[in-house]
């Protein structure tokens, strides 16, 4: 989703308890390891079988944004419940390394419940945005990004200065460390860029992530412009990388 970047912020005297987030992280992975798209499960079969129930399970749990405006309850539910959904290893484990590098510390500054409501609610939106936008598409569309996006918004509100270790292709994975202010609006305008050039069809939904990401940053400025800005000291980077 977002290229193979680690946030290296941390505390002096103690780590960041961040129960919502490690929940989030959980029970996404609990889920892609039930259902289909893992292939872990013996009850979905195997060759076509198993590719059936993926169409039939991101058909009922993703978005379909053909379906969305119909006025149905239950596709009215889907931009919330495609938050949990995911349709590959990659696309789960990209997602929730980057929910775990920067979901810490925003929800230890934003509060359990608050965090909480946040993250489903800018999740929402922004796949709600992207349905709105390609309303006429009958492709399911599934993942965190758009949530995991806004979480990337307000961090960069609230830690600006927070260090970030990049690994970037073109200069041979060299790791450089970067403020967040420099890399995350960076990595915005490859968002914005990509979803200029998207081709109709099944893909990355660059536009949830701009749209997820405008609210995130919106939301922390919002919500925390009265208060003062957290800059966080540089920390070695923890151990530890893709796509929504």
């Amino acid at each position: 989703m977002i290229g193979n970047w680690n946030a290296t912020v941390g505390r002096v005297l103690r780590r960041p308890s961040a129960p919502v987030t490690y929940g989030l992280i959980a029970v996404c992975c609990l889920a892609f390891v039930a259902g289909p798209a893992g292939g872990l499960n013996p009850a979905y079969g195997s060759g076509d079988a198993l590719l059936a129930a993926q169409r039939a399970y991101f058909h009922r749990w993703g978005v379909v944004p053909a379906e969305l405006f119909e006025g149905s309850a239950r596709a009215a539910l889907t931009p919330a419940t495609a938050l949990f959904v995911h349709g590959s290893w990659v696309h789960l484990l990209g997602n929730m390394l980057f929910l775990y590098v920067f979901g810490v510390m925003t929800e230890e500054r934003m509060g359990r419940l608050q965090f909480t409501l946040f993250y489903v609610g800018c999740g929402y939106l922004a796949l709600l945005g992207y349905a709105a936008a390609n309303s006429a598409s009958e492709q399911s569309l599934v993942g965190a990004s758009g949530a995991i996006s806004a979480v990337l918004g307000a961090f960069l509100y609230l830690f600006p200065g927070a260090r970030v270790t990049s690994l970037l292709p073109f200069l041979f994975f060299l790791p450089l460390r970067f403020p967040a202010w420099v890399v995350l609006p960076f990595w915005a305008s490859l968002q914005w860029l990509a979803a200029g050039r998207a081709p109709q069809g099944p893909g990355v939904a660059y536009l949830a992530h701009l749209v997820g990401f405008g609210l995130g940053f919106l939301y922390a400025w919002a919500r925390f412009r009265r208060t003062t800005t957290v800059d966080s000291a540089p920390a070695p980077a923890p151990e530890g990388e893709n796509q929504p």
